[in-house]
């Protein structure tokens, strides 16, 4: 293992942005919930089951793109929409409605509470780059340019696979590997040698699927095991970890 945390062969690095560089999981956690709450209530009336922002967040719309999600969280609870179009308004009863109505309330909860960043990762970030290993950004996020310019982090990557690149190339997004395979060519480098940083499982998922060097799982919210099982090489819980040597169950010695 490298002063990195990572296997010999890997030259370049791929990282997902809600949950590993920013601390917005949280507010999409809380976006789809309102999202899915409000539409479940006006369906169902006032006994409804509520999205669960946890449980039903980490299995159905974590990391996946927005209509991804939401054709995922609907079809648990055996109901199916039309698909429409991505640009359906937000109160469009399709999947693509549904999904702008989330993006809509997402964007109002980023410009009144503001972006934060975790520094573990800038600061690994900045380590990787400084040990000549090339970075993208790999997000299924429509916002993540925003993002990025909000906490000064989009001159830490070479690359940019997200929402927008991944419709512009018609790639399916996570749990398919085919968005950080995009990344990965566009660094120049085959899969075997790059490394995935995920806190999503559908994030682990397309690490394994894609045969990719090494798969890192961040763990924010308590599901190592999760992690593993879904293909983790090694879970820390900040990047920063993979500095020190400090990780645990198959992590860096």
């Amino acid at each position: 293992m490298t002063e990195l945390g990572l296997p010999e062969e890997i030259t370049v690095c791929l990282f997902d942005l809600d949950g590993v560089v920013t601390k917005t999981a949280v507010v999409h956690a809380a976006a789809w919930k309102e999202t899915f709450d409000e539409f479940l209530r006006a369906r169902d009336g006032a006994d409804f089951r509520p999205f669960d922002s946890v449980a039903d967040y980490d299995e159905y719309v974590d990391g996946r793109p927005r209509a991804d999600g939401v054709r995922t969280f609907l079809a648990s609870r055996g109901i199916e929409l039309p698909e429409g179009d991505p640009d359906d308004p937000p109160d469009a009863q399709t999947v693509n409605g549904v999904g702008n109505r989330k993006n809509q309330m997402v964007l109002k909860k980023i410009r009144t509470d503001g972006v934060e960043a975790y520094d573990g990762t800038l600061r690994y970030i900045e380590s990787v780059r400084a040990h000549g290993l090339r970075t993208a950004i790999v997000s299924s996020s429509a916002n993540t340019v925003d993002v990025l310019r909000s906490i000064d982090a989009e001159r830490l990557f070479d690359v940019r696979i997200d929402g927008v690149v991944a419709r512009e190339r018609a790639l399916p997004g996570k749990p398919h590997p085919d968005t950080f395979l995009a990344a990965a060519r566009d660094l120049g480098a085959d899969a075997g040698r790059a490394a995935v940083f995920e806190d999503a499982l559908a994030g682990m998922d397309a690490g394994r699927s894609g045969g990719f060097g090494y798969v890192v799982g961040v763990d924010r919210v308590g599901q190592t095991d999760a992690l593993y099982a879904h293909g983790a090489d090694v879970v820390v819980k900040d990047l920063a970890e993979l500095l020190t040597g400090a990780t645990g169950r198959g992590g860096a010695a």
